[in-house]
């Protein structure tokens, strides 16, 4: 029998990630022109543009994960995927408002690797509820090991 798509669950899944992205925008858009930002972006660091393109793509994806380990978890369950991903995206904004709104790279590395843990926890969270929601977590994972040897980079180097 084919699984239904719960329709309502999803959208608020992805309102809920999007949401979140929009508010990390609002320090990181302004701020990724700046002559500050030109002044300590590493070599290594991709252009401007691939940025917005690559982040919709993972908040897409954290989206459908948050909706598919939701959908397939039981009350107790739904609280831990309600933490986890809670604090993942709430730690997500913060290293948006340090690095680019408080402008301090140093200080916003070790923020990184909070959030990078915290999405280890939401990949072996989501993994026992719902194997393909945690495949779904392993970019973003990437991405934030990628993003965080620019941030070291521009912090330390």
């Amino acid at each position: 029998m084919k699984k239904r798509i719960n329709w309502k669950i999803l959208i608020v899944s992805l309102v809920i990630v999007y949401l979140v992205a929009f508010i990390g925008s609002l320090f990181t858009s302004p701020a990724t022109s700046s002559a500050w930002y030109e002044s300590i972006k590493p070599s290594i660091t991709p252009p401007n543009w691939i940025f917005p393109i690559v982040w919709n793509i993972l908040f897409f994806l954290i989206g459908i994960s948050l909706y598919l380990s939701w959908k397939n978890s039981d009350k107790k369950q739904k609280s831990l995927i309600a933490w986890v991903f809670g604090a993942n995206l709430f730690l997500n904004v913060i290293w948006s408002v340090i690095y680019f709104g408080l402008q301090n790279p140093s200080i916003a590395f070790f923020e990184l690797v909070l959030l990078w843990i915290s999405i280890l926890a939401m990949i072996l969270v989501t993994c026992r509820i719902n194997k393909p929601s945690s495949y779904l977590l392993i970019p973003y994972f990437l991405w934030v090991s990628f993003a965080g040897v620019l941030n070291y980079l521009s912090a330390f180097q």
